[in-house]
Order: structure tokens, then sequence, then C-alpha cells
């Protein structure tokens, strides 16, 4: 890209980008987890908020359906062995670089389906692939370019265990900065605020052992909401325990070093001119200030896990959590409080299996929609257990094909 196109969308990069589609792309980081143990699930749940026995207490999980402790939905970003084959020079040349390098990227949309869970000792591996590309106008006219990468995970025995499907728009720069800078007014918390959350938290109830069935559900039911909040910088350094690191590499001190040596852009310097991780934004306020922020901010996979959290509690043990699909619309600062919200908008037998739609959202206490999205969940009926979705493909490669085909490009 020349420099006339720096912050531009080419043709020549979105063809770069689509001979991308369906290659291997073999993963930087090794996973923060190798294996599903008792300790590393446990940190996870803790660190959103989550005490569920399921998760937590082994010999309460093996009196459960599924024979042993299990791990939660979104506990997949922290395993993963890559599965990627070693490219070859050819390859390398390919993946290397970003085709929309100068231009915005935002994240707009992720979303899950599972078929089957990860238990206590299971190891898993992870393919990443990137399967579509779709140029689009934005709302300014400006170019964009949606992209969506898979992560598809296998279980200990090579099953399909879910995919990870994310997409992030690659907007142009004067299409970037056109977009409405979020403004934040946050005001300390009355006695009485805080109060109401406490009685929120206290109120939470888990269905547990006692079974939902799926006769028993109507459509316009509420799911009991819950609360995360006020968000503080202990609630997301304890999140990293469970969650691991993510984009920077683990490690610190000499370690660090030497992976700042190989990757000078992962560390910028602080105030101080210290170099430390590009993450810190997430905790550090005065680097998202820098950045142009008003305050440090979540991820978007704690939302999401928090979206399972609200869905978990109320499928039950015996439930299954299939599909989860939603999208990240505004920052979540330190400071806030997140309402997870949720109601039944459909329900229908497929096969004998009982299916259940369902709106979902995380809202802020200014009455704003953080991160809208659906589920669909899967109950058991009064005649019958629930049956775990079938995997819509025998491997890896058979999955990489079908996700190429859903974007309607030839496996």
């Amino acid at each position: 890209m020349t420099s006339t196109e720096f912050g531009s969308l080419t043709d020549e990069a979105i063809e770069r980008s689509r001979r991308r589609l369906g290659v291997p792309n073999p993963q930087r980081n090794p996973p923060h987890n190798y294996e599903v143990t008792w300790d590393g699930v446990r940190h996870f749940a803790f660190g959103y908020g989550d005490d569920n026995p399921l998760y937590c207490d082994p010999s309460y999980a093996a009196g459960s359906r599924w024979g042993s402790l299990v791990a939660p939905p979104t506990f997949l970003y922290t395993m993963g062995e890559d599965a990627a084959p070693k490219p070859d020079p050819e390859t390398k040349a390919l993946l290397k670089g970003d085709p929309f390098a100068g231009l915005g990227s935002y994240q707009a949309v992720m979303e899950f389906e599972w078929w089957r869970p990860l238990r206590l000792g299971d190891r898993c591996r992870v393919l990443q692939t990137q399967v579509g590309v779709q140029p689009k106008r934005s709302s300014f006219g400006g170019r964009t370019a949606h992209v969506t990468h898979d992560y598809l995970y296998t279980n200990g025995e090579g099953e399909m265990h879910a995919v990870r499907r994310g997409t992030w728009i690659n907007a142009e720069r004067h299409t970037s900065q056109k977009r409405a800078k979020e403004k934040l007014e946050q005001q300390p918390y009355t006695s009485g605020q805080l109060a109401e959350i406490d009685a929120a938290y206290a109120a939470e109830t888990r269905r547990g052992a006692e079974p939902r069935y799926w006769e028993d559900v109507e459509v316009g039911d509420p799911l009991q909401p819950k609360v995360k909040g006020p968000l503080t910088t202990t609630d997301v350094i304890v999140w990293h325990l469970g969650w691991g690191m993510q984009l920077t590499p683990p490690g610190v001190f000499k370690i660090a070093a030497g992976i700042r040596r190989k990757a000078p852009g992962l560390y910028p310097p602080n105030g101080l001119n210290i170099p430390d991780t590009v993450q810190r934004l997430h905790w550090e306020s005065a680097r998202a200030t820098e950045l142009g922020l008003p305050n440090s901010y979540d991820y978007g996979g704690m939302r999401e896990t928090w979206l399972c959290h609200l869905l978990t509690d109320w499928i039950g043990d015996d439930g299954w959590l299939w599909k989860l699909r939603c999208e990240h619309r505004k920052f979540n600062y330190l400071g806030d409080t997140t309402w997870v919200r949720g109601e039944v908008v459909g329900k229908q037998l497929v096969d004998g299996r009982g299916e259940v739609q369902l709106a979902v959202r995380c809202e802020n206490q200014r009455g704003e929609v953080t991160t809208p999205g659906t589920a669909v969940v899967v109950l058991p009926t009064r005649d019958r257990a629930v049956e775990l979705p079938a995997q819509p493909a025998p491997d890896l490669d058979g999955m990489v094909a079908r996700e190429l085909a859903r974007f309607n490009v030839p496996g």
C-alpha cells in the first residue's frame, strides 16, 4: 500500500484479504490453560463472579448429568493448542502483515456455537482461519471491510467443542474520525444506589439441579437479571487471573523483556518512560486518556461471559447453551455498572429437541445498551433429556469448508 493509499480502503487490500480465506493462521501465543483443571476452571469462574458448583465443585459435578466437572462456555478463550500446520514460505508471505493497515478496526460481532462441553482433564486444540471479507459502505459514506475470523475448537477426543466467530469492521480513517465520540459523565455512587446493587446480588438465584422443562417456558418470560459492577480495576485484574492475557504473551520481567525485544510495539512507554503492555489501557486510565478515551474499559470477552452466566444459571445443570451472538456497541468503563438481562422470544420442538430463543443484553446504569445479543438454548422436555447438538462436520477441514460456505465462498 503506497503512502497516498494509507488509511484508505483499496480493492487491492480487499483482494489480498480474500486470498487468506480458509488458510490456517498459526497462533502466536500459547494457551493460558493446556488442560481443563479444577483450579483453572474455578479461577476463571470466580473471575466473572460465578460460583456454580458445576464448575467449582468436582464432587457436585460428578453427580450431574455430565458425570464430572465441566468448564463454563467461554472457558475456551483460555484453551487451544495450535492446530494449524507449519506454514510454508508462500503461506508465511500470504499471512504477513495486515492488508488493512492504517484503517480503524472495530470489533462488531462475536458469535459462538457449542456442541460438546470441555470436561475435567480435557485438552483442546484450536484452528484459526479467516472465513469472510465483505466490502460495504458505512453510514458516513466511506468504505469498510467486514472481516470474519473463526476459532474452531476440538476437545480431548478430537470432537468439535465449539466455534468462536468474530467480525471486525475495518473503516477508512476519515470515516473513523466522523464516528461520534463517546461522551462520559460519571458521578459517585450514592449509598442508595450501592444498596440497590447489593440487593440485586443477594437476590440472584441459580436453577442448578432442578430441571427447567421446555414445556414450562413461555414467550415473554423474563430471565432474572444479574448485575456486574460497579466495575473496578480489581475486577479487571481478577478477570485476567482466570482469562490469561490473550493479546500480550504471558510473563513479566525477564520474560517480558525478551518478548519486548522482538515486538517493541506491544510495550509503549508509560508516563515514567517504562515500557508496559498495550493492554494496560483496560486498567490504566492515563493510557486510555492518551488514546482519546475518557476512561479505561472492559473487554468484549467479559460481557460475552456475563451473558453466558445469565443463561447458564437460567437453564440449569440439565440444559445446554447452544448459540450466542452479541454486538459490542458501546464501551463499558471502569465505574460503570452492567445489568445483564434477557427474555424468551420464541420456542419450538425440532426433531423432539426443546429449543428456546432468547433476547439478551448488557445495559449500563445510564440506561444504555452496550451489548445486545441473541441466544438459543436446549432444555429437557418432560419425556426427553437434552441431546447435544450434532457437530456439523466430522473434522476441522470439514468445519472450515462449512464456514466458508456460510459466507458464500466456495470451499
